[in-house]
């Protein structure tokens, strides 16, 4: 019998999800962890640590523990977990819970052991591996298990994971750094360029959310955005419109759809003809940017669709694989073969 207190676990390059058996999603954080700069003592963790990026003292610092959708410190990561499961299940680990953990299709094998090793450190039985496109398609209740072509784009802050399946497998795949840290990018570089304006990430990523968009506006809005003139060194305030925010993105949208293209090309052409028909479904929180299915459409004129809420359709998959671990035990790696 499972316990009540296994885990799925969705770890993001900017946001942690878990899901708890019989109770559905019970954590969503920020991936962030606040330190001192010189003694690396632990400041804060998950969303107070947000609310410090851009606004720390010289001697803190807010840091995302991973990158691109690998660990890029262990220490961090493992502190970072400890803290989630914590809030979870409690300090205690009486019954030590297993763990259905999402990981982008890129990851090789040494990256796999070191995520299995942080889940043991931070109190995990034992870990089962889901490829994030598998768990993002389980998630939004897509049939692979058939001989037909299906296609989810997994949209995280640091990668996007591309994937064609059938079959209850991966049959094309790729894994590419244009998510939503990479139009983030755009956005303040643009800025920076335009308008002699530099802003931080959490500025780009509210530029983002409010203004952003993957097709010209029709009806641009405007809003204000703060940050330093780099001309002036003294903090300043312009009027942004939706129309120049497309104009910083449009190149990595097709950055991004270009990546799409080039699965679909080494995709098996009956798959293709599948994917055509019944089209490429959107998942992850960068997927939430405006007109982004219409802007793949228009370029590869395939039928293209967000999930209903797509920052959750990963961790709802690692639990939908929890619920029911023998059904789907051909898509799961499992901790004791890794090792």
């Amino acid at each position: 019998m499972a316990q009540v207190s296994d885990l799925g676990i969705d770890l993001g390059t900017s946001n942690v999800l878990i899901y708890q058996k019989g109770k559905g999603i019970v954590l969503r954080q920020p991936a962030v962890v606040a330190i001192e700069r010189i003694s690396k003592k632990v400041l804060a963790v998950g969303t107070e640590a947000h609310r410090m990026i851009g606004r720390t003292p010289g001697n803190v610092l807010a840091l995302r523990p991973l990158r691109q959708g690998v660990v890029s410190d262990f220490e961090l990561t493992n502190t970072m977990l400890r803290h989630f499961m914590s809030m979870v299940i409690g300090k205690r680990f009486f019954g030590r819970p297993r763990v259905v953990l999402s990981v982008p299709s890129g990851v090789n094998e040494a990256e796999k052991n070191s995520l299995i090793s942080i889940l043991f450190d931070a109190g995990a039985k034992r870990t089962q591996l889901l490829d994030r496109p598998i768990a993002a398609a389980m998630g939004v209740g897509m049939d692979f298990q058939k001989p037909y072509g299906c296609m989810v784009v997994d949209m995280g802050a640091g990668v996007t994971d591309i994937a064609v399946l059938a079959s209850g497998q991966v049959i094309e795949a790729a894994s590419v750094c244009y998510g939503g840290d990479y139009f983030d990018d755009a956005i303040i570089r643009y800025l920076r360029k335009k308008h002699n304006l530099l802003i931080g990430e959490r500025s780009a990523e509210e530029v983002k959310i409010t203004l952003g968009t993957a097709v010209p506006p029709i009806s641009p809005l405007t809003d204000e955005v703060t940050g330093r003139d780099l001309l002036s060194g003294l903090p300043k305030t312009i009027t942004v419109s939706s129309s120049e925010i497309y104009e910083a993105v449009k190149d990595a949208v097709a950055d991004l759809i270009e990546s799409i293209q080039g699965v679909i090309e080494r995709t098996p052409p009956q798959l293709a003809s599948d994917i055509f028909e019944d089209g490429i479904v959107l998942t992850g929180g960068a997927a939430s940017l405006s007109g982004l299915p219409e802007a793949i459409y228009n370029e590869l004129h395939i039928p293209c669709g967000v999930a209903d809420d797509p920052q959750t359709s990963v961790v709802l998959g690692c639990g939908r694989a929890l619920d029911n671990l023998n059904a789907y035990k051909n898509v799961l790696s499992d901790s004791r073969r890794l090792r």
